[in-house]
């Protein structure tokens, strides 16, 4: 892949797996916070794959639209867009009611200094759209943040690991977590907690930030020795596919890749792919964050792009200086401060 336009038809691929269920899932979508990183690719794989299966079924994909010419680009893939700060109460109400709910809103960067923002849209939000929609089954978009840092020699926390969040970032998204609960206990409201750790786009992920330092002879600071990614075609698919998942009380799900991947094997494969070697400094700590997905696994298979690829892909995105978005994951923060 060399262009945006070969990257973004590569996300928006559904499976044969994806077009089944979306034959049995009742109902329209919405996407709440479409205009995130992920919301774009998200609702045009929802319309292909809705397209494939042969029903009929709306996408409305809701979001501030701040980025320009985004509303125009959803809308000419056949999504349909409601312009909408989630905050205001009064928009919020205006939305039309709908049988199933991907919640995606939040905020992470700049969280430091402005916690009470973090908060407003991490956990109290979550509030005024859980009784909005009390009626639909709803995939909470939460993060591995929520657990914390544990024993790389343990393969990752479970959902069954208790969280423990590192930081007011992770604190809040916990918040968001425990709202949902709370009013899906309280109105019977199937929910599913998707808890992604690292979704990896060409423009944009853990695997990005380590090839350019690689490219670019920068030191790669190893002190957060490893991390979880999964491509994010196949992370898109998973939280369409979580819709049919959603329980009463609130259903839990890690969602990443299935490795325990090392810092230095990442940057190493990468560094082969870019002629070049990759700098290090620091040293590996015991502890890191990461996300044992095991349970994702057993319900949806392994994902359909590996490791390999991805780092395949990145390289060679990298080496022929391919667009990139400015949203940098912090993957080696240990203290939560975002």
């Amino acid at each position: 892949m060399r262009t945006v336009e070969e990257l973004e038809h590569k996300l928006a691929e559904p499976s044969p797996a994806l077009v089944q269920e979306m034959k049995s899932l009742e109902g329209d979508i919405m996407l709440l916070g479409v205009g995130g990183k992920m919301g774009p690719s998200l609702a045009k794989l929802a319309i292909n794959a809705i397209r494939e299966s042969g029903v009929e079924r709306k996408v409305y994909g809701v979001s501030r639209f701040s980025e320009q010419g985004l509303k125009e680009e959803l809308e000419s893939f056949g999504v349909e867009t409601i312009a909408c700060d989630l905050l205001n109460d009064e928009q919020l109400q205006k939305l039309p009611d709908v049988k199933n709910v991907v919640y995606m809103a939040g905020t992470k960067f700049g969280t430091t200094g402005r916690e009470y923002f973090t908060w407003a849209m991490n956990a109290y939000l979550p509030g005024r759209v859980a009784e909005k929609f009390r009626n639909s089954r709803i995939v909470v978009f939460s993060t591995g943040n929520v657990y914390p840092l544990t024993p790389v020699i343990q393969g990752g926390a479970a959902e069954s690991t208790a969280p423990s969040p590192v930081g007011e970032y992770g604190q809040s998204c916990l918040g968001r977590e425990r709202v949902f609960e709370h009013f899906s206990h309280q109105y019977g409201t199937p929910v599913l907690i998707y808890r992604l750790n690292y979704a990896i786009d060409l423009r944009y992920g853990v695997l990005l930030e380590i090839a350019k330092s690689v490219k670019e002879g920068r030191p790669i600071d190893v002190s957060m020795g490893h991390f979880n990614c999964i491509w994010q075609g196949d992370a898109n698919e998973i939280a369409l596919r979580s819709l049919l998942r959603c329980k009463q009380g609130a259903e839990v799900l890690n969602v990443t890749g299935p490795e325990t991947v090392s810092i230095r094997y990442a940057a190493a494969e990468l560094a082969k792919r870019l002629g070049t070697e990759a700098v290090f400094t620091g040293q590996e700590a015991d502890t890191a964050l990461l996300s044992n997905a095991s349970k994702c696994m057993q319900l949806f298979g392994y994902p359909r792009v590996s490791l390999l690829q991805m780092i395949d892909w990145v390289a060679d995105w990298v080496l022929h200086e391919g667009k990139t978005i400015n949203k940098p994951t912090h993957f080696q923060e240990r203290e939560g401060k975002f």
